[in-house]
């Protein structure tokens, strides 16, 4: 018998950098992705201009975690930037819970998701997966209040169209589920929940997931 073929096919780590001026945040998560299986911290910065030129220089990580409030360059500043030189890298919002409008901000320049800092260990890890999987991490504290801080303001309110499900399937977009978890959610297989996203991206004339959502919060969708 071969004595290989019993083991495990080995899976290249999730490589996550880190881009936060607080220096025992920074240190402390450092070591969360680099002590937890099948994740690692390729790089950590302490302002957003650092790790525009490293990604310039052809290094780019699956996710970055990214502090909003910067010194130089803010990290909502930074994204499109960081997007346009890797855009298969999905952002992570770091936030404290006093900033939800900055949080809108950062989701409608292209952050895949958020969470607070006060986030346990576990949660941190769990968000990382979910927006590798195609989720959206938010917590849902934050979530709620975004929704309420512009339910105050004054819009033109369009439906689009949406159907009864495809405002089922937006809730669970905002609350961050991914695909898998919506279909198991409403009992529907997983190429259904693709099929209905495809037509709300197009009634909504946005192009992802994360675009949805800011036009959910914006425009008070639901």
């Amino acid at each position: 018998m071969n004595p290989t073929s019993n083991r495990s096919v080995s899976r290249d780590p999730v490589v996550v950098w880190i881009v936060e001026d607080n220096d025992i945040y920074r240190r402390s998560t450092r070591q969360l992705l680099d002590t937890s299986e099948g994740y690692e911290c390729g790089g950590e910065f302490h302002r957003c201009e650092d790790a525009i030129d490293k990604l310039r220089s052809g290094e780019a990580p699956s996710v970055i975690l990214l502090d909003i409030g910067l010194p130089g360059m803010t990290g909502i500043q930074g994204i499109p930037q960081l997007n346009a030189l890797s855009p298969s890298t999905k952002i992570l919002i770091l936030t404290v819970h006093e900033e939800y409008d900055k949080v809108f901000d950062a989701i409608c320049a292209g952050a895949s998701g958020y969470l607070l800092k006060s986030t346990a260990p576990d949660g941190i890890i769990g968000a990382i997966s979910d927006v590798m999987a195609g989720g959206a991490p938010m917590n849902a504290q934050i979530a709620r209040r975004v929704l309420d801080l512009f339910a105050r303001r004054e819009t033109d309110r369009d439906d689009y169209g949406l159907t009864g499900r495809e405002k089922d399937i937006l809730k669970y977009l905002v609350d961050g589920h991914s695909k898998r978890r919506i279909a198991d959610a409403l009992y529907i297989s997983y190429h259904t929940v693709d099929t209905h996203l495809k037509n709300i991206y197009l009634k909504l004339q946005v192009h992802s997931r994360t675009g949805a959502v800011a036009k959910v919060i914006k425009e008070r969708l639901l």
